[in-house]
């Protein structure tokens, strides 16, 4: 995958996702233009990070995704824009809905506003989530060891598809449910090159895990510093994980092939292959660190199906033990 050498918008980029993003890219000798308001602990480290490593091709403009002014400025000189801003905790949108709408919502069509204004069909990668599709709770499941599987021997083998209806579920799901939408419509309706990555659970270095958002980290981080860890449910609950890098390849991919994606939803996880439960992921943590952890289910079972991944050009996702065996190097608190 070669592209000539551009300037890329990356709204977020000094989180998780956006900081390996821009990492990625800037060593593809793209110029990143990092748009973050640095408003979560620890991602003002990601900044300095990138600054240090890549000091020619990182341009910092700390910045909400609110201001429509700042964003349309910048919006105005770039080649390609990956929209990762957002307000990421199901928990947060609860406790401050209206925040919650106005950052991951209204910054959104902030973004399309700027980008159908300024003209000139602007590629458009937005990061969502698989919260679109609800709660999956008419998925049939059977508990199989540490473990829920599907019933359906399709939906065990391929994962929930972007032909499942959509069903927004707590503010969170409402308000990047909204932007999704959007971003799809703006494509359709105003000719913008837009393409929606539907995100499962992504993993890996710079990623300051909590209990709200980042459970793989969160783990991992608390497995380091010894601290107990609560699961929601009995912990048979499954996931599947993708590591960053290959969430970042996939990104890639959508830009590359932006002509033929564009206007299009895709399912962006480690699919069936990789789907574990929280009970696998606490063992094999135990197995890395040598020593029992203490993790204590709370609160009535939590059931959940895997979402397939993306078919937009990328490479196989990594396998998840060694990507978390890989990821273990890294984590750190989001205070230190």
């Amino acid at each position: 995958m070669v592209q000539a050498p551009r300037t890329v918008l990356i709204t977020g980029g000094a989180g998780f996702i956006g900081a390996n993003l821009a990492d990625r890219l800037a060593r593809a000798g793209h110029r990143v233009v990092v748009y973050d308001a640095l408003s979560r602990p620890g991602v003002a480290a990601n900044l300095a990070w990138l600054q240090a490593s890549h000091p020619d091709r990182i341009d910092a403009v700390v910045a909400d995704i609110r201001d429509a002014d700042r964003l349309g400025a910048c919006v105005a000189d770039v080649d390609a824009v990956f929209h990762l801003a957002a307000q990421v905790a199901v928990t947060t949108s609860l406790t401050a809905p209206l925040t919650d709408f106005a950052v991951n919502l209204g910054g959104t069509l902030n973004l399309l506003e700027a980008l159908r204004r300024r003209g000139g069909r602007v590629p458009l990668v937005f990061a969502s989530t698989n919260k679109v599709y609800g709660d999956l709770y008419d998925v049939d499941l059977a508990p199989s060891g540490d473990a829920y599987l599907p019933s359906d021997p399709d939906v065990r083998r391929w994962g929930i598809g972007e032909d499942r209806r959509l069903d927004f579920h707590t503010p969170y799901g409402c308000s990047k449910g909204g932007a999704d939408q959007y971003v799809l419509d703006y494509a359709r309706s105003f000719g913008i090159p837009a393409v929606v990555m539907r995100m499962s659970c992504i993993y890996g270095p710079r990623q300051m895990g909590t209990e709200d958002q980042g459970w793989v980290a969160h783990f991992l981080i608390s497995a380091l510093e010894q601290r107990p860890i609560s699961i929601y449910g009995d912990g048979r609950q499954v996931r599947d994980i993708l590591h960053v890098a290959d969430a970042v390849e996939a990104y890639r991919a959508a830009w590359a092939g932006i002509d033929r994606v564009a206007g299009r939803a895709f399912n962006l996880g480690g699919g069936p292959a990789n789907a574990v439960s929280l009970r696998q992921v606490v063992a094999h943590i135990e197995t890395l660190a040598g020593r029992s952890i203490c993790a204590s289910p709370t609160g009535a079972p939590a059931t959940s199906a895997t979402t397939s991944r993306t078919r937009a050009g990328s490479r196989p996702p990594s396998a998840s033990r060694r990507s978390v065996r890989g990821a273990r190097a890294w984590p750190t608190s989001p205070t230190g």
